[in-house]
């Protein structure tokens, strides 16, 4: 199953986890210092907020998958239609270790491909990837 991931960075964190608990009816599923998240399965949606990922707004846009299988497919495909990307294995990132695939849209918004591997106690790599 893939899952839309969007990461959108806030001024002000406690204010991005009240209206998005707000808008979308539900608590974050992970909260912590400068950094929020909601699994949201309707729409299936992996909506992340940060303090610390660069200018205010979106970040990136990006697809959740369950398996390393899944993530290859998504790379394979950029890579038949001659897309570049940047591919990142065991990534520290949001609290979270991950296998990665990156890419960058027309409109020059990144995308972050990801298959999640573990929960980590700390936010991990500020930096994205040169792409």
């Amino acid at each position: 199953m893939k899952r839309l991931h969007v990461h959108v960075t806030v001024e002000d964190i406690e204010k991005g986890i009240s209206f998005y608990n707000t808008l979308f009816a539900q608590d974050a599923n992970v909260v912590k210092d400068d950094y929020a998240k909601w699994m949201l399965d309707d729409p299936a949606v992996n909506f992340a907020i940060s303090e610390k990922c660069g200018k205010v707004g979106l970040n990136h846009l990006g697809f959740q998958v369950d398996s390393d299988e899944e993530l290859k497919e998504i790379e394979e495909r950029l890579l038949d239609a001659e897309l570049s990307g940047h591919k990142e294995e065991n990534r520290d990132c949001c609290y979270a270790k991950a296998n990665k695939y990156w890419t960058m849209d027309p409109a020059k918004i990144p995308w972050e491909n990801f298959h999640t591997l573990d929960s980590i106690p700390t936010f991990g790599d500020r930096d994205e990837p040169a792409l």
